[in-house]
């Protein structure tokens, strides 16, 4: 005798999960244009690599005889897969049963994929439809009671979802409607992606409708909206564009805190010198020019993968390799608000440098800012608060730094370019400028007295100016050590190369030791 019966019996249950909502819901999926999360599961991993859990979880149908007839699968698909050979935890939402909410779903299911990552210490994917799991105000009539938030046994997926943003790489993909608690989902992440036809709510259109604004779900939290507000990190045309793009942000990052990111081969020669650097920033110190071509050039070819580029665009942010090392990239930007720190802006440096920090990724600064902005909108956005927690976060890191001065150093936001509290090292270009203030605006409350005095207020403007700018050189700094180095640009990237091989040694696997207290 042998459990083959038993075997058969599993194997038709399997059958049924894989039908998910049945033929009418998948067309209907497909005839959307999205893939079924069974599909997306299979686009984004390594081909034939998934391990599933959980899978004839669900509702059964039974006939009077007690015999099995048909089973609803719990909407959640959750299992280990492979992303180029790593193990990775994947966790997906099933839109085809009962458009993704409670009412369907197990809610141990994604609890429990959370649970495998951190305790396994497993990068996570999440892939989001509808609310994520969370309910209706049906559930209150399908589960015979109002649902209380965070009440017994109704906390432990929600500390799992920010707890795993200190333990491993969490990446989010926002494919359809997506709102609620899978919102917040999307949002804890240390890399979200949607498509440009999907869209994030706390709630949606016909809740918001009752506040009285009538909204489609584009006008309220479409693509656009999201990328812009800094919620949602990029978004895509297409499902397998995200795929992609989760694929290419996990090859930074090592799988735990407790790894290393991986060094891949590298042949870009370390000492390739670009002769364009020589004319990448305009003597005109009012002329704006494009940092991500400086970014390009002096990293490994082809591998900056910029973040979050459409919030806080007075910076740069994106991974990228040196010799096949992955770091961090920050820099600034001059065609927004001429590189002047915003708020957002802040917000933005913040979370990246807490991401560099979490999973041991060391920082290089291509250095433009002016300060921070200025004028009453930056005052109301409370901008030197937000300021502070950058200094904060900056100081509070661990990982070693390398900061280029392209151009602009000037101000309290100049001061942050790196840590404060031990050594980093540190260049600056010739078109290197700075100070406590630009002269621009500068002169004017200085020298008031002697412009006011003088004849011709324009020219003695004009002297006081051309008298100052002589004593901004850059060499009048070097010669006091104010500054350690001034370098040719075409040797920044020699030098980075450099820079990444000193730091390899230098990273300790193991959670960030950064108190992080943010004022």
């Amino acid at each position: 005798m042998t459990w083959k019966p038993e075997l058969d019996e599993l194997a038709r249950r399997e059958a049924f999960a894989r039908q998910m909502g049945g033929v009418d819901k998948v067309k209907r999926q497909h005839d959307q244009g999205r893939l079924t999360v069974r599909e997306r599961i299979d686009g984004l991993i390594d081909q034939g690599s998934f391990h599933e859990i959980g899978a004839v979880a669900g509702l059964g149908d039974y006939d009077a005889k007690g015999e099995l007839t048909g089973v609803t699968p719990a909407n959640c698909v959750f299992g280990r897969g492979k992303i180029e050979g790593r193990t990775v935890v994947v966790v997906g939402d099933d839109f085809t049963v009962r458009g993704g909410s409670a009412d369907a779903s197990i809610h141990t299911k994604p609890q429990m994929a959370e649970e495998m990552a951190h305790d396994l210490r497993l990068p996570i994917v999440r892939i989001i439809e509808g609310s994520g799991g969370g309910g209706s105000v049906k559930t209150i009539e399908t589960k015979g009671a109002a649902n209380l938030p965070g009440g017994v046994d109704g906390t432990r997926w929600f500390y799992y979802t920010t707890a795993n943003l200190a333990q491993v790489p969490v990446v989010a993909l926002g494919l359809g409607s997506v709102a609620g608690l899978g919102a917040a989902r999307l949002a804890a992440s240390h890399y979200s992606v949607m498509t440009k036809s999907s869209a994030m709510f706390v709630a949606g259109p016909p809740v918001v409708a009752r506040l009285g604004q009538d909204l489609s779900k584009e006008a309220l939290g479409g693509a656009d909206i999201q990328t812009r507000a800094g919620a949602v990190d990029h978004a895509v045309n297409t499902e397998a564009e995200a795929f992609a793009c989760a694929r290419r942000f996990l090859s930074y990052l090592p799988s735990s805190v407790y790894e290393l990111p991986p060094t891949l081969p590298c042949n870009d020669d370390p000492e390739r010198a670009d002769e364009k650097l020589l004319s990448a920033v305009p003597r005109d110190r009012r002329q704006v020019y494009k940092m991500r071509p400086i970014i390009e050039s002096v990293v490994d070819h082809g591998t900056f993968f910029e973040t979050g580029a459409k919030f806080g665009r007075p910076v740069i942010t994106g991974l990228a390799r040196l010799e096949g090392r992955a770091v961090a990239v920050l820099a600034g930007d001059s065609f927004h608000t001429g590189g002047a720190w915003t708020a957002d802006a802040c917000e933005k440096v913040i979370r990246f440098v807490d991401l560099a920090e979490t999973f041991h990724l060391p920082i290089v600064y291509l250095m433009d800012c002016p300060g921070f902005m200025v004028g009453l909108e930056a005052e109301k956005a409370a901008t030197i608060r937000y300021g502070v927690r950058v200094m904060a976060a900056v100081n509070q890191s661990t990982v070693p730094w390398c900061t280029i001065i392209v151009r602009n150093a000037f101000g309290v936001a100049g001061v942050v370019h790196q840590p404060a509290n031990r050594f980093s090292m540190r260049y600056a270009w010739p078109s290197a400028y700075w100070g406590s203030l630009p002269l621009e605006g500068g002169i004017e409350a200085a020298y008031r007295a002697d412009l006011d005095a003088a004849e011709d207020r324009d020219a003695k403007l004009r002297e006081i100016e051309d008298r100052l700018n002589k004593l901004r050189s850059p060499f009048r700094s070097a010669e006091k050590f104010w500054v350690e180095e001034i370098i040719d640009p075409r040797k920044t990237r020699s030098l980075l190369c450099e820079f990444a091989r000193l730091a390899e040694p230098l990273r300790t696997p193991g959670p960030a030791t950064a108190m992080r207290l943010r004022p």
